[in-house]
């Protein structure tokens, strides 16, 4: 059976006396993925992993406490980006790129700047910069981000633009993608659990590690994906670094939310593929 991201298995590996859950898929590059606010191991769409697979050793993970994994959510954003290692290191990965969504685009970014010389490129999809940011989170996402369960309809409201018909309808085909292997059983709910994401944000917001002003001297190469419209991290927090952050590349997809890689799984692969390469062969 060919190993992709609806047959590949779920693989844990002891860390610190904790089981952590992990799936494994493709050959070559490693690539590991931190994941969204609330996401799981199920959450991420398997056409976007598979494509990402034809070129690189692709995983993604559960953090402590979430999903497959045991334990708990550290609340300690350095903690947190620290599993990426730890993950790598039971890989045996010396070097490797790393890429976050949301939440997971905050980890990847703390993990390149915590461990400079294990990660050779990072990728950062619908997530901002560490820092203050102008532009905050939508009242809308928050009114939805936090309910016990999603809607198709909270799905497109989220994730997409749903004045966009194009971007709707691309919705419903990342939804049904994932739905082929999905456990909603292991998506967190509880309120204590989600606080522990939110807590995070003061450490965000006041940076005492001054990594927004090291994107000046970071020799690592960074690539920023975004939708126009998302209302969680809006693409315009991105703007005031841009001029500043020799190594940060930014592409910006029209008539998208906070899941431009799921509505454009091609596109979004070929830039990140692109990039990876580009990258190694510098």
């Amino acid at each position: 059976m060919e190993n992709n991201a609806l047959t590949t298995e779920t693989q844990y590996a002891n860390i610190e006396n904790k089981q952590i859950a992990y799936r494994k898929i493709g050959a070559g590059t490693p690539l590991i993925l931190a994941n969204r606010f609330r996401g799981t191991l199920d959450t991420w769409d398997p056409l976007f992993l598979d494509l990402l697979a034809k070129n690189n050793t692709v995983i993604t993970f559960d953090y402590s406490g979430i999903g497959y994994s045991e334990g708990e959510l550290p609340i300690d954003l350095h903690e947190v980006a620290s599993e990426v290692t730890k993950i790598a290191d039971y890989l045996k990965f010396d070097k490797y790129f790393v890429g976050g969504w949301s939440y997971g685009g905050l980890i990847a970014q703390y993990a390149t700047f915590l461990y400079p010389a294990r990660v050779l490129g990072t990728i950062v999809i619908g997530s901002n910069p560490m820092g203050k940011n102008d532009a905050p989170l939508s009242p809308l996402f928050l009114e939805k981000a936090l309910q016990p369960t999603y809607t198709p309809e909270d799905i497109i409201t989220l994730f997409f633009e749903p004045a966009s018909e194009k971007s709707s309808a691309a919705g419903i085909a990342s939804l049904q993608r994932i739905a082929q292997r999905y456990d909603e059983s292991k998506v967190p709910v509880k309120p204590e659990i989600l606080q522990r994401y939110f807590a995070a944000t003061p450490q965000l917001t006041e940076d005492k590690d001054n990594f927004r002003e090291g994107y000046k001297t970071l020799q690592t190469p960074v690539l920023a994906i975004s939708g126009d419209n998302d209302i969680s991290f809006a693409v315009e927090n991105w703007f005031p670094l841009l001029k500043k952050a020799p190594t940060l590349q930014h592409i910006i997809f029209h008539a998208a939310g906070h899941a431009p890689h799921y509505q454009y799984p091609e596109l979004a692969t070929t830039y990140i593929t692109t990039f990876i390469n580009n990258t190694i062969n510098e």
